[in-house]
């Protein structure tokens, strides 16, 4: 028996998988964030304000991330979705045919 497509586990996988990228993101950025902070006070031999990391690089980094891993996780998604649909109707239509 051929497996339906259900549509609706669309729109949850979309927000689930870009969540998590847009959470690796922004731990990324505020780790090269503070890195680099830390280096910067280090050369020029005073104490950096940390909390600009999460201003002006994690949150920016994870803003960009989510936009884009929305989009692609999205139009990924959907054609995923319509081939495993076109693919459902053929075996469908040979099962059908083979009189199974």
């Amino acid at each position: 028996m051929p497996q339906t497509v259900r549509w609706y586990w669309i729109p949850l996988r979309v927000l689930l998988l870009s969540f998590l990228l847009t959470l690796l993101a922004f731990a990324t950025g505020l780790l090269l964030g503070i890195v680099g902070l830390v280096g910067a006070g280090l050369v020029h031999g005073v104490h950096p304000n940390l909390t600009s990391a999460y201003r002006h690089v994690a949150l920016p980094a994870g803003v960009v991330v989510a936009t884009v891993a929305l989009v692609v996780t999205s139009v990924m998604e959907m054609r995923s979705y319509r081939r495993s649909k076109v693919l459902s109707e053929i075996e469908r239509a040979s099962q059908w045919r083979s009189g199974n």
